[in-house]
């Protein structure tokens, strides 16, 4: 990790030059390297979106191609690669291809599953690769979501991770259901038992049309604000992030370039997994292109990314104005 260190600090010398110059190069990258994933979650927003399914998309990307990208993000100064799917470690010759750039870190946004003895030993040897297992909270709340039994192979998992001496982390997808118990003390203390040292918090997005009661709303925003809070003051031995919560004090949404975008399984430039539209392809153009987008640049000018509205994913409460822009002439942002 020192290493990386060392590699991130001049990461962020690389992203402030190109700002005194003009050119705003986020420090994060969403991959989804895959678009299929072996579980049928509760409403997947992936699945919603037609983004991942028991097949792989056509036109997949294929590992070199995501080799280059690698190469040109790590030129740029991208400091973090989100690898998604999909279930990501069902594209081991992708992870494989990430292990070698030693001055980005991936975090791996995994079911955790399908984790194998080659993963293992593949996550051994690249610290650079770092597993984000997903869970809901307890054996009741996961197995509900994710199916019978996943979550006694997830605790698997972990305690596998933590025997060898891994770091690793956890993304929970936080609804009305399960808030109170995935941000209470005893959770994330029994997570960090199992050898967990980040939670990341993902609010529910209801993409599928019909769980829109899931979703928290400002009351239950507004409640996990704080609770963050007082996790944060009373356990320092592990990072806890909101997301989109820790985006109000970014003055607005951080995608479309701000902070992060998204390429999708085929390639495909998009502001954000939740807001999956592009209008430019990493295939056939580079990153740098991808982050002029003439659709990145509409969502900026037209203020959308500091749209003000009631908790939740910006880009999906105004998905229809972001298909309206779609549709107009757009122009590029040095234009």
């Amino acid at each position: 990790m020192r290493a990386f260190a060392r590699s991130a600090f001049i990461a962020s010398k690389k992203r402030a030059a190109a700002e005194k110059a003009g050119e705003h190069i986020p420090p994060f990258l969403i991959a989804s390297i895959t678009g299929r994933c072996n579980l049928h979650c509760a409403g997947c927003y992936s699945r919603a979106n037609h983004a991942c399914g028991d097949r792989e998309p056509e036109q997949l990307l294929r590992a070199e191609e995501w080799d280059r990208i690698f190469s040109e993000a790590e030129t740029l100064g991208i400091s973090y690669i989100l690898l998604a799917g999909g279930e990501p470690m069902l594209r081991s010759d992708v992870l494989e291809a990430a292990a070698y750039h030693p001055g980005i870190l991936f975090p791996i946004f995994t079911n955790g599953t399908c984790l194998n003895d080659r993963h293992l030993r593949l996550l051994e040897e690249h610290r650079n690769l770092l597993p984000v297992i997903s869970i809901e909270g307890g054996r009741e709340a996961t197995d509900a979501r994710r199916g019978a039994g996943v979550y006694d192979k997830i605790t698997e998992a972990m305690l596998r991770l933590r025997s060898g001496g891994m770091i690793f982390g956890a993304s929970v997808t936080v609804t009305k259901e399960n808030l109170r118990e995935v941000y209470s003390e005893a959770f994330c203390d029994g997570l960090y038992k199992k050898g967990c040292r980040a939670i990341i918090f993902v609010e529910y997005v209801p993409a599928d049309g019909e769980s829109e009661y899931l979703a928290p709303g400002e009351a239950e925003q507004l409640w996990m604000q704080r609770q963050i809070r007082t996790l944060r003051r009373k356990n320092r031995r592990m990072v806890f992030i909101a997301f989109p919560g820790d985006e109000k004090s970014s003055d607005g949404c951080v995608a479309a370039g701000r902070g992060f975008f998204h390429i999708n399984a085929h390639g495909g430039a998009e502001p954000c997994p939740f807001s999956p539209y592009s209008d430019c392809s990493v295939r056939d153009s580079s990153i740098r292109e991808a982050l002029r987008s003439p659709l990145f640049y509409a969502l900026n000018a037209e203020g959308l990314l500091r749209d003000e509205h009631i908790g939740g994913c910006t880009l999906y409460a105004n998905r229809e104005r972001v298909e309206q822009l779609l549709k107009k002439p757009l122009q590029r942002s040095e234009d």
